[in-house]
């Protein structure tokens, strides 16, 4: 669990205290003086009995509301909460006065457990009427949490917390769905064939990996080891991987689906999907150059996985779906979809050496890119998932696969970036990197952002890599 240091952490025993805590989000930069919030202002559109003040540019609006699992203090059992804000709201809180009785049958059973799975398992009229009924909780005028005497006490900072998984991840599939990154990894794994393979246009690639080694923001990477064979060795060897990667993807969630021997269609696979986080598929190149034909990687990919602390509700990205890419050939029947079905987010990742944060160097940016325009989209990936009739629990996570753009600044792997090494990048403490070093932090970013839109934030994920 990735831990924030801070004072008063949960200490509800306090009101002055807890008021203290939620007067502080209304700074927005160090040293600046506590200020009243003006509740008439975009931005601040919350209870004023709360008093919390959010800034025009946070992505953590009324209109996100993601949802986050949290421990307020060392040794308290986890909860589930959503982010406003600087601050999160302690949903099981809210459900334990009883604010929630009249929108769900079961709710405080169903809000107050540790993570977002039983949530989940309730379905699409249980996620709109909870997330609604948050929204009204929180909105301007309305002093319900004040009447309930929790007005203090059901917010947190998040950098007061420790942030877990926000789910008990059932089973988890990574897809491989971005026309540029399976352009460039053919290029680079296969210089001498075709890039795509056959089959790659007519179906989402896809493959099972492992559950268990799904990990919280903050997780430290030990770096694994594994057979590898260079080109010109006789026999592999055994010991750490020499080129450790990271993978920008984001990851969907999805509530229960039909029963086993049902198929789900692209066209309603979003009412299967509850909402998107961030997801780091760490790999190591050189174990999975050598084990990966005839069935895939395997080692290379199963020792972590960092899962971004946020689940944002699709709900909160519906100003930003957009149309994809066209299809060629065009999508068989049960792929096919008429609605627009990819999401416009701006993805980022960051990097800093050992040396830079012992320095003060600010991480350095090493690509931009964006979601809209994955080849296979999140409905398609779940429809062709399910196209034999698989079943899909509450709690699957899908990952995307790595997201690439067209230039080289927007490729999501360093594998691409360094074209395999032979164009390392540069760090501005001086070194040179073609893949991660000891030491090295790599963090990912997300926002949906647009003139005239709420903004949405993914938060972001982020692992330190520690030596084998």
């Amino acid at each position: 669990m990735e831990r924030r240091r801070g004072r008063c952490v949960g200490d509800r025993r306090s009101s002055r205290c807890v008021r203290a805590l939620v007067r502080k989000l209304q700074l927005r930069r160090a040293g600046r003086r506590p200020v009243r919030p003006r509740h008439a202002e975009r931005g601040c559109d919350v209870s004023p009995s709360v008093r919390i003040g959010i800034s025009p540019d946070s992505g953590f609006p009324l209109e996100n509301l993601p949802y986050g699992a949290f421990v307020r203090d060392t040794g308290e059992a986890q909860r589930l909460g959503v982010a406003l804000g600087e601050a999160i709201v302690d949903v099981q809180e809210l459900a334990r006065a009883g604010l929630f009785d009249e929108t769900l049958d079961g709710a405080r059973a169903v809000l107050s457990a540790a993570n977002v799975n039983p949530l989940l398992a309730r379905g699409v009229p249980a996620w709109k009427a909870v997330r609604a009924r948050l929204a009204q909780l929180l909105r301007a005028g309305n002093d319900e949490l004040q009447r309930a005497g929790i007005a203090d006490s059901a917010f947190v900072f998040q950098r007061d917390v420790a942030m877990a998984l926000p789910l008990a991840v059932g089973d988890y599939v990574d897809f491989y769905s971005s026309l540029e990154h399976a352009t460039n990894l053919g290029r680079i794994m296969r210089p001498d064939g075709e890039p795509l393979l056959p089959n790659w246009r007519w179906l989402p690639i896809g493959y099972h990996g492992r559950a268990g080694t799904v990990v919280p923001s903050g997780t430290p990477i030990v770096r694994p080891c594994g057979q590898t064979k260079a080109p010109t060795a006789k026999e592999p060897t055994y010991g750490p991987t020499r080129m450790l990667d990271f993978e920008l993807e984001l990851a969907f969630v999805t509530g229960d689906g039909p029963p086993l021997g049902t198929r789900i269609p692209a066209e309603h696979a979003r009412e299967c999907i509850f909402g998107v986080a961030l997801l780091n598929d760490w790999s190591a190149r050189d174990i999975q150059g050598w084990e990966y034909q005839p069935l895939g990687p395997f080692l290379a990919k199963s020792f972590a996985s960092s899962l971004g602390s946020w689940i944002v509700p699709l709900e909160a990205l519906e100003p930003y779906r957009v149309e994809g890419p066209r299809q060629e050939p065009p999508a068989m029947s049960h792929l096919a979809a008429s609605d627009r079905q990819n999401y416009d987010i701006g993805l980022e990742a960051t990097l800093t050496s050992a040396r830079m944060r012992e320095d003060g160097i600010a991480p350095l940016t090493i690509t931009r890119t964006n979601f809209r325009d994955m080849y296979w989209s999140m409905a398609q990936q779940l429809a062709h998932a399910t196209s034999n009739g698989a079943r899909v629990r509450a709690g699957d996570l899908f990952g995307s696969g790595t997201i690439s753009g067209r230039d080289s600044g927007s490729y999501g792997s360093l594998i691409e970036l360094t074209w395999r090494g032979a164009h390392p990048l540069t760090l501005p403490d001086g070194t040179q990197r073609a893949f991660l070093e000891d030491g090295d932090e790599l963090t990912l970013h997300g926002v949906a952002a647009s003139a005239g839109k709420p903004r949405i934030s993914l938060g972001s994920v982020r692992g330190i890599v520690l030596p084998s």
